[in-house]
């Protein structure tokens, strides 16, 4: 699963990133409503895990938000201290997917997630990205190629995610950036090094090579006549 999680208590969000990344699932985190609302608007998620109480918009408007933009049906888990059973119902009606109250357990919020992620995928499009004979599963986090399962970590995961939403596009080097680092690059150049790893799990076993770099442009996902350059620049 890619999600967003929107909770301004760091210490809740450090704890779901290596509970989360550990089970091979994508992260991204926003401390406040406005944020949050601007990261669910620019990329694609799974679901959201969004807090109640959050500084600039509360959670509530950020879900009704949601549910009147183009996100409107990606999958939002309410997570708050709210434990009356009438903000529960208020939540639900906003278009919240399901709720959960602090102090939780990880086990049965990744439970939900999943839960709420097959839901979606069922009802709405189909949870699968292909390339050629590479597919990613976003409800597994999944990839393989041919009958080939392929393990990658959860930023080159990342990469591969945006490459086949754009394929056979070219995807622009400051893009793959923004979606492992956000507004926080890196000082050194450590995409080239995800790009070497990306490679060399889903093209060096194969004949057919797919990921193709633009020399200081970017990176194309396709199947491409001719030689492939190699470069990881």
């Amino acid at each position: 699963m890619k999600l967003l999680v929107v909770e301004d208590n760091h210490a809740l969000v450090a704890n779901l990133f290596a509970y989360f990344e550990a089970r091979g699932h994508v992260l991204d985190a926003a401390p406040d409503g406005v944020t949050g609302l601007r990261l669910a608007a620019d990329h694609h998620y799974d679901a959201i895990v969004l807090d109640w109480a959050l500084p600039r918009m509360e959670g509530v408007r950020v879900l009704q938000e949601l549910r009147q933009s183009v996100r409107k049906g990606v999958p939002v888990l309410m997570l708050t201290a709210k434990g009356e059973t009438a903000d529960k119902v208020e939540a639900l009606r906003l278009g919240a997917d399901d709720y959960l109250v602090k102090p939780f357990d990880l086990a049965e919020l990744e439970a939900r997630l999943l839960a709420q992620v097959r839901r979606a995928s069922g009802r709405v499009t189909d949870a699968r990205l292909q390339v050629c004979d590479l597919v990613l599963d976003l409800s597994t986090a999944e990839v393989t190629r041919g009958a080939r399962p392929i393990a990658l970590q959860p930023a080159t995961r990342r990469l591969l995610e945006v490459l086949m939403r754009a394929s056979p596009a070219l995807v622009p080097r400051n893009r793959l950036e923004d979606a492992l680092w956000g507004d926080d690059p890196p000082d050194r150049d450590l995409l080239r090094s995800q790009m070497h790893l990306l490679r060399r799990a889903i093209d060096a076993p194969f004949s057919c090579k797919l990921l193709h770099t633009v020399a200081r442009v970017g990176y194309r996902l396709a199947a491409m006549p001719g030689p492939d350059d190699g470069e990881d620049t």
